[in-house]
């Protein structure tokens, strides 16, 4: 199957909506790590950035939590203390405006990037819907949930949510096209409804239902290059909606259309439907 790259669309893993949209700007520099490369870095310093923008414009959310553990063992007691303490902004991104610039340099055997992204964003006014989605490598287990890849190997995803709804998942490449990877190709109502409590297993014929077996299609990641970045995007909401309009060139890939479209669809679809929620998970693919 054809890969997919990093795409500059970004969306906290918290978020529900806001009452106005406003024009954001943030500027980020990354100082990468010797083992990353520079589309990592780029990638990074852009996700950075938007969040720098969001904290920038609606402020973030600090949260602490502790935790003590007392073990006695033969008379002598220890005592474990947990400090858990994080962030959170208190916006969300929706569209972005124009190309990011980015500014790449070394100095020494150190890759600097600095990320300067211009975009619409809303205030987050109340919790999302925290449904639970995981990428899987060559198992149908969530514990084989992972973020990398090698050539050939099988791609899955487990989705469950607290309530019923609607879902769609897409992948993105860096050649601007969007793959539809559900509802799958053969689903021609355009939706995908959602149960819920019920975990669903994707992209597997032999664990999906029976009624569904003639449709369910499976994908094997493969990389053309020494190393990909790709993108997927699981978009939910309680509300129904139906996927974008796409077109199948290719009977051997999902179905497609230009990034730009599926960028125009996207944010349509989130400026009008307030619970609609979306996480971005990216991995990375390597040929060996």
């Amino acid at each position: 199957m054809r890969h997919l790259s990093l795409i500059f669309l970004l969306t906290l893993t918290s978020t529900v909506f806001a009452q106005k949209m406003k024009t954001v700007e943030g500027e980020y520099t990354y100082h990468a790590p010797e083992n990353v490369t520079v589309e990592q870095a780029r990638r990074t310093a852009l996700d950075r950035a938007m969040i720098q923008a969001l904290a920038d414009e609606f402020g973030t959310i600090v949260s602490q939590s502790n935790a003590t553990r007392v073990e006695n063992r033969n008379g002598h007691s220890d005592i474990d203390f947990l400090s858990i303490g994080g962030s959170e902004v208190k916006g969300e991104w929706i569209e972005t405006i124009g190309e990011p610039i980015y500014n790449i340099r070394y100095e020494g055997d150190m890759l600097i990037v600095t990320c300067k992204v211009k975009g619409k964003a809303r205030e987050i006014i109340s919790a999302g819907i925290d449904f639970l989605a995981k990428i899987l490598r060559n198992g149908t287990e969530d514990k084989f949930e992972s973020d990398q890849f090698r050539s050939g190997d099988d791609l899955y995803l487990s989705f469950t949510s607290p309530v019923s709804g609607y879902l769609a998942v897409y992948l993105v490449d860096a050649d601007g096209q969007a793959f539809c990877l559900l509802p799958y190709r053969n689903q021609t109502d355009g939706i995908y409804p959602i149960e819920a409590y019920r975990r669903y297993l994707f992209f597997n014929m032999k664990e999906a239902s029976q009624n569904e077996r003639s449709y369910v299609d499976e994908y094997v990641m493969t990389c053309e290059r020494s190393s990909e970045q790709n993108q997927i995007y699981v978009i939910f909401s309680p509300n129904q909606f139906t996927k974008a309009v796409d077109n199948q060139p290719n009977t051997d890939l999902p179905r497609e259309l230009k990034f730009e479209d599926f960028q125009k669809w996207l944010v349509k679809c989130r400026k009008y439907d307030k619970e609609m929620n979306m996480r971005i998970k990216p991995i990375t693919i390597n040929r060996h």
